[in-house]
């Protein structure tokens, strides 16, 4: 049976190979053989607010058909709902259509997985202010849940477990205008917790629809992957329809699984504690090696700074030298800017009084040549005048009444220098004087600068 399952697979396989690579992103394997009904159950209890439930399906693999228990998922992110995916029938096989987390729930067939899925939408609660509200009435939540809203739902499941689409027995379902709107929407594939989820599913052979006959012992789970423990729901009547000899052949090996996986945990607890011993001692060292050079640059640092502090003081220092060399230079320049200031001032009194006596010198030596000038002008006049009376005098003719043996007397040059024309007679005794009216011209004499007459005076002539 197996040998034949295996076969169907790999021509499966081969005729996915001449799929279009366009159909992938929609479509993962292509059978002939329509998948199981799906599964019966009870939905396990929400694991804490924020999680979204993901209905159970049939997978396809090389052994055949195996169920992927519900199970609540974290989303990627808030305000995105699961669209579950789904079989369908087209081009002579059944081929698989992935889910996806996208802002509204697209089209997933028709199928009616249950829990808020009944073929259409989604009815199991939605997103407000960056929390989900849950509905009560499809969703097993605990009292700890304050964001919750019960509504019912009128067609849940009601008997129907068709797991397709299309072909013979499956849905008739086509996808609407906003279910056809919503598939060209951006979309978001399988967190990396339900991709485990399947893998697990795949490798527990009590999942084979061949060997559960449609009711897996492990029905749904309360976080994906895990597949022991409170959280995990059988399909309803599982216990009682499956054979005692093969449940206890299938709890034998759970139970043989269970311990090889407590002590694979174990060892790997082991090898972890060794890995974190290691791990701790190397964070040790790591520490001392960091306290170390921690210290190492304190000391570097207080180093520094009092190295730093040394330059400052020494800076500080020679600032105030140099203020005190630049306050006595200052200071020095200030007296030397006194002095000269004082001797400016001499200076220019010493130049105001030698101006002052050059301007009284120059006075005085106007006011001599203003005298000068005038004494001169009046000499010349003088000399005009006198030359002026000279003139006329000699111009003059003598009276008649004069005695021409009487002599008369000569005038004196006003130049040493000057010469008479002609030597004057001697006097004799006995002339007679001249007349009183006739003494004037003896004073001729007294003229000052009178220029001597080239005139010759009569000399007395001697008497018979």
């Amino acid at each position: 049976m197996r040998n034949r399952l295996s076969v169907r697979f790999l021509l499966i396989l081969f005729v996915m190979l001449a799929i279009p690579a366009t159909l992938f992103a929609q479509v993962e394997v292509g059978i002939t053989v329509a998948p199981p009904e799906l599964v019966a159950y009870s939905q396990p209890i929400c694991p804490q607010p924020g999680y979204l439930w993901t209905p159970g399906n049939w997978a396809y693999g090389p052994d055949g058909y195996y169920w992927v228990p519900g199970t609540w998922v974290e989303p990627p992110m808030v305000g995105v709902l699961w669209t579950p995916g789904y079989w369908g029938w087209g081009g002579g096989a059944y081929a698989w259509n992935a889910g996806y987390w996208g802002p509204t729930v697209g089209f997933y067939g028709g199928v009616n997985y249950g829990y808020g899925y009944g073929g259409f939408g989604y009815e199991g609660g939605y997103w407000r202010n960056n929390e989900f509200s849950y509905n009560r009435s499809v969703n097993n939540v605990n009292g700890n849940f304050h964001n919750t809203y019960e509504k019912s739902v009128s067609n849940e499941r009601a008997g129907n477990r068709v797991s397709y689409n299309g072909g013979s027995g499956g849905t008739t379902a086509r996808p609407t205008a906003a279910e056809e709107t919503a598939a060209h929407e951006r979309h978001t594939p399988e967190t990396a917790a339900q991709t485990g989820h399947q893998r697990a599913a795949s490798q527990n052979h009590e999942m084979l629809e061949s060997v559960n006959h449609g009711k897996p012992a492990i029905a749904a789970t309360s976080k994906p992957g895990e597949f022991t423990g409170k959280g995990v729901v059988a399909t309803k009547g599982a216990v009682a329809e499956n054979s005692v000899p093969e449940n206890k052949a299938a709890e034998n090996k759970a139970a043989a699984t269970r311990t090889s996986e407590n002590k694979a945990a174990a060892n790997k607890a082991t090898e972890n504690k060794k890995a974190e011993n290691k791990a701790a001692a190397t964070r040790t060292s790591e520490n001392k090696a960091a306290a170390n050079k921690a210290t190492e640059n304190e000391k570097a640092e207080n180093k520094a700074v009092a190295t730093r502090t040394s330059e400052n003081k020494a800076a500080a220092n020679k600032a105030t030298e140099n203020e005190k060399a630049e306050n006595k230079a200052a200071a020095t320049r200030t007296s030397e800017n006194k002095a000269a200031a004082n001797k400016a001032t001499e200076n220019e009194k010493a130049e105001n009084k030698a101006a002052a006596t050059r301007t009284s010198e120059n006075k005085a030596a106007a006011n001599r040549a203003t005298e000068n000038e005038k004494a001169e002008n009046k000499a010349a006049a003088t000399r005009t005048s006198e030359n002026k009376a000279a003139t006329k005098k000699a111009a003059k003719p003598a009276p008649s009444y004069v005695k021409t043996e009487q002599a008369r007397p000569e005038a004196k040059p006003t130049h040493a220098n000057s010469q008479p024309s002609h030597q004057a007679a001697p006097r004799e005794e006995s002339a007679p004087k001249a007349p009183a009216q006739h003494q004037t011209a003896a004073k001729s004499e007294s003229a000052p600068k009178s220029e001597p007459s080239h005139q010759s005076k009569p000399s007395a002539e001697k008497k018979p």
